[in-house]
């Protein structure tokens, strides 16, 4: 495939919506000015006044997109890859963002960090999440360390789940009916079934919200071959999260839940460790409780959201390894706002993480923070923040960022110029330092300095169009060769992002994204160098909805382990179809979905299965 007339189709056709609708002027207007983003400041700000491009996945558009994956959806928005989101339902997924690694990425649920320190990168796994429980997502790139932590170097993915209704009681129930087949097997028999069923409401001071689901895959093997058995996915999530509201100032929520998902994997089997159809199995489990107490006050709040978790899990194959994880994460905080110009945020963030690997094995953090946001009256504004990292195995480090921005007013919009500079600190999690692969104890923690700027406008009518470079220094990066080690060169990251929304017409949607990222002096496996995505939706009627979404991945480098040498994978492009329509007064839904549209045949990850066209039909009960 010709990975240029790739990269034009997908902007072509990004252009040419947007420049369809730009006929359209004339029509119903958008105001989109109004638009309020909170995690680059933990504020509720203006996007106008926000320094940074934060992506923010509403809650229609999860609507607009069931039965797809969490992994799925985030995978559409610019400067982010997950690896393995398109191939077979158990693969483990990696977060690429900026060209940066999965260690480098925070994930927050309902303000608490969520992580795994047993898991190699520290990461959480998404496979364990039900798109289905989540309200809104928003996602921050570029570094947030000061406000988030350790390991928060190239995003924040922050995840609201959804919360009660205000009515005594209501529901809901989801269930989605799809194919699970590869390019050349297109059978489509069923053999994807997920539900998701939910009380919850309010009565007085009391709110209350529980739900059930349950995925399962099957049909795919994780390995390509000529003679594929099938890697079986299931997985059970328990939600139960409860609020009382024990005065007009002071209230408290408490959240529940287990999750735990078993798929068949795919290994490297003895004599020849070469990757095969094997009958290895992994299974995951996560049990997590978070108390959120929350006093209000004249111009601020006091707030602590805590919550502990616990992960088991077990891989059986010829290497069979079992992983006990447990957190405690505490995070206390004031924010109080000066004369509607100043928003300054006071807190301590304490973690205490442990593993069980040869023996138990742990390290706390410390972290006092400060973060200071001023809106002036003439267009600047300025975030300014630090954090002093107080690490059990690495001492104390300082983080800082200084990010300003400056607005002014065009025609019925705005035009934001803005930029940053940024520090974070990612040390070595418990796996790399004692696990039972490759651990390395004399690893030094990662340092990354980040540069960022661009520019945005928006206007009233429906139109948002905003660019931005940026540029990160690693010092100290943690890869493996025989082992875990520190690399003995910095590695730099270099990019730009382009996006675009449009809503001139009134039920037309358009957006479109490209990221270009550019590794010097290195190489990181499964980055494409360029990316594209593109979407088009439209209300037919109040009821009936439907869109057609575009990517185009670039080509990629990967490594052949049979032979241990780099290999260079085709560039793909992919096109989805979805449809829905409301029915009985908007309390019944059907809806349905055409992946791979054209059946592309691919490699995600070399010598893994992808997935070829697929359909999905869904109903979704609103009482």
């Amino acid at each position: 495939m010709n990975k240029k007339k790739h990269v034009f189709g997908a902007l072509c056709l990004g252009l040419s919506m947007v420049g369809f609708a730009q006929q359209q002027i004339d029509s119903t207007k958008v105001q989109q000015l109004d638009e309020v983003v909170v995690t680059d400041s933990r504020f509720k700000l203006k996007r106008e006044n926000s320094g940074k491009t934060v992506i923010k996945i509403s809650k229609q558009e999860i609507a607009n997109n069931q039965g797809r994956t969490i992994s799925e959806l985030i995978n559409t928005k610019s400067g982010i890859e997950i690896n393995g989101s398109r191939s077979v339902e158990g693969q483990n997924p990696s977060y690429f963002i900026r060209g940066g690694n999965t260690r480098q990425v925070l994930i927050i649920i309902d303000g608490v960090q969520v992580n795994d320190p047993s898991l190699v990168s520290n990461e959480f796994d998404l496979r364990l999440l039900d798109l289905n429980t989540v309200e809104s997502i928003e996602i921050i790139k570029g570094a947030a360390s000061t406000l988030y932590g350790n390991a928060a170097a190239t995003a924040v993915i922050n995840i609201t789940t959804k919360k009660a209704s205000k009515e005594s009681i209501s529901g809901s129930f989801l269930t989605v009916v799809g194919t699970n087949q590869t390019q050349d097997d297109l059978n489509y028999n069923g053999a994807s079934f997920t539900n998701n069923v939910s009380v919850n409401g309010s009565t007085n001071k009391f709110t209350y919200l529980a739900s059930f689901g349950n995925r399962f895959v099957d049909g795919l093997s994780a390995a390509k071959s000529d003679n594929p058995e099938k890697d079986k996915f299931s997985r059970y999530n328990t939600n139960l999260k409860l609020g009382y509201e024990i005065s007009d100032a002071f209230n408290i929520t408490a959240f529940a839940s287990y999750d735990k998902f078993k798929t068949d994997i795919d290994g490297f089997p003895a004599p020849t460790y070469t990757f095969a159809d094997t009958n290895d199995k992994y299974t995951s489990e996560q049990t997590r409780f978070a108390l959120a107490p929350k006093f209000n006050y004249t111009n601020g709040s006091i707030q602590v959201n805590t919550a502990f978790t616990k992960i088991n899990r077990e891989t059986i194959s010829d290497f069979s390894t079992t992983h006990e994880g447990e957190s405690i994460v505490v995070d206390a905080f004031n924010k109080y706002v000066f004369n509607n110009k100043f928003y300054t945020i006071v807190g301590v963030n304490l973690g205490d993480y442990k593993s069980v690997f040869s023996n138990e094995e742990s390290f706390t953090n410390t972290d006092p923070y400060l973060n200071v946001v001023y809106v002036s009256d003439y267009g600047l504004n300025l975030n300014v923040g630090a954090r002093f990292n107080n690490h059990s195995e690495y001492g104390s480090h300082l983080v800082y960022s200084l990010n300003p921005s400056y607005n002014f007013n065009v025609n019925d919009g705005y035009v934001k110029a803005f930029g940053s500079y940024a520090t974070s600190f990612i040390a070595p999690n418990l796996s790399q330092l004692f696990g039972f692969f490759g651990a390395n104890p004399d690893l030094e923690p990662e340092e990354n300095v980040t540069i960022e700027g661009g520019l945005e406008f928006n206007t009233k009518k429906g139109f948002r169009v905003n660019g931005l470079y940026f540029n990160r220094k690693e010092e100290n990066t943690i890869v493996y060769t025989s082992n875990y080690e520190n690399a003995t060169t910095d590695a730099t990251v270099q990019g730009f992002e382009l996006e675009t929304e449009v809503n001139l017409i009134k039920n037309l949607s358009v957006s479109a994204n490209y990221t270009f990222i550019e590794l010097k002096d290195g190489v990181r496996l499964r980055v494409p160098k360029h990316k594209a995505n593109s979407s088009l939706g439209y209300n037919f009627c109040e009821n009936t909805f439907a869109s057609i979404n575009y990517q185009f991945v670039g080509s990629r480098t990967d490594t052949d382990f049979s032979t241990f040498q780099n290999v260079e994978l085709d560039s793909f492009s992919l096109i989805d179809l979805y449809f829905s329509q409301k029915l009985v007064n908007n309390k019944v839904k059907l809806f349905a979905s055409v992946t791979n549209l054209f059946n592309e045949d691919y490699f995600e990850i070399l010598g893994y299965t992808t997935k070829g066209r697929n359909v999905s039909l869904g109903l979704n009960l609103s009482l």
